[in-house]
């Protein structure tokens, strides 16, 4: 087939990017023709909450990369469906993501579809973090635009369920996220620790990505304090909290519990974005990979992190405890500072050689389920 992704990817960077770049790389393997439609603009300056929308790396050669749609000029949407029309591409995915995008992704997949041309929408999530009044409207606008659809965890295929007629119930498969398995191999823990100045002797907690509130940094940071606090915990001291990703809101709030809770010197900040060549430096130095989502579907950091064979710590949130068994890949906590850092003392408290044997023959047999030819599989089962 010739399979045109319409979504973000270079010039843009983060998981997005990442997402779709991986996938047309598993469609070419399949010995598909792929095309990336992605945008000339993604979002309004003023609607960005990062430093930049932009990438440094330098444009993926192997992929062919076409910019031409701008996410609020309705001629550009026009345009890119000429464009389907015109490259003769059979399959459209698209990966849905933010309500915002519902006009732009939507009329696209409606006017490809009355070419023939079958659509076929990743969802990342159907309800966003941080809802508005009028999502509803731009989610209904975009799920009534799409041939069938696969969900990556089974709260957002509820959540699309929610939107769609119940005689339409077997269009929406699900499918978790794939590995994330394109940040390159792992790096010896003492070598990556050096190459980013951290020290050689510390259990590293690892929170990595872009800091929201939804991420529930917050409530990490008051439950480490109460690990390091703790006179149950020996090793207590020999933690160190690593925060990695740029802020997404107001950082100056973090620094300020910082001091209330006197971290000072217990957390390492690297909060410029992590580009991905460096994604594996902080991967392969970590020891736990804790994400204590508020509110989540699923998350890309976890399958990072099965990449490189890490323990992780989720909250019983979304989709986060389908896919990390409790005890088995690491730990599934409450959505409360006391379940967080009871987790945390656990694992502090283990042996090294313990963990290796507890976790890390799980996460090698666990994480066989997220091949991408899986997700490609149920994209092939949805334009039957």
């Amino acid at each position: 087939m010739r399979v045109g992704i319409i979504g973000t990817t270079w010039p843009y960077r983060g998981g997005l990017a990442a997402f779709n770049e991986r996938l047309a790389r598993q469609f070419m393997s399949e010995g598909h023709e792929v095309e990336i439609f992605t945008f000339t603009m993604q979002y309004p300056d003023f609607l960005f909450p990062g430093k930049t929308q932009y990438s440094d790396m330098p444009k993926p050669e192997d992929l062919s990369i076409t910019r031409t749609m701008n996410s609020i000029n309705p001629f550009t949407w026009f345009k890119t469906a000429r464009m389907l029309r015109k490259n003769k591409i059979d399959l459209i995915v698209i990966k849905f993501w933010i309500p915002l995008m519902a006009p732009c992704l939507g009329t696209i997949a409606r006017l490809a579809r009355r070419r023939g041309i079958r659509v076929v929408s990743i969802l990342d999530n159907v309800i966003p973090h941080e809802p508005h009044f009028w999502d509803k409207w731009l989610i209904r606008y975009f799920v009534r635009s799409v041939d069938r659809f696969v969900a990556m965890s089974a709260s957002v295929q509820q959540d699309c369920l929610r939107f769609l007629p119940a005689a339409k119930h077997d269009i929406v498969a699900l499918s978790p996220h794939p590995l994330y398995d394109n940040f390159g191999d792992p790096v010896e823990q003492r070598e990556a620790r050096k190459m980013l100045g951290l020290p050689e002797d510390k259990t590293i907690l690892l929170f990595f990505g872009f800091i929201r509130d939804y991420k529930g940094l917050d409530l990490l940071m008051k439950a480490y304090k109460k690990v390091i606090s703790s006179q149950q915990s020996g090793v207590s001291k020999n933690l160190l909290l690593v925060v990695a990703g740029e802020f997404y809101n107001n950082g100056a709030q973090y620094s300020e519990l910082e001091k209330e809770l006197h971290l000072e010197g217990r957390i390492a900040w690297h909060t410029d974005f992590i580009a991905d060549d460096k994604v594996r430096l902080y991967f392969s130095a970590a020891d736990l990979i804790v994400q204590p989502y508020k509110t989540a579907t699923q998350s890309g950091v976890t399958q990072i992190a099965y990449h490189f064979e890490k323990p992780m710590l989720v909250t019983n949130v979304g989709g986060l405890a389908e896919i990390v068994p409790d005890g088995k890949v690491g730990y599934v906590c409450e959505v409360n500072e006391d379940s967080v850092a009871q987790a945390i003392g656990r694992f502090a408290n283990m042996d090294k050689t313990e963990r290796e044997k507890n976790f890390r023959k799980n996460i090698q047999i666990e994480k066989q389920k997220y091949a991408w030819s899986a997700m490609t599989a149920k994209i092939y089962d949805n334009t039957k």
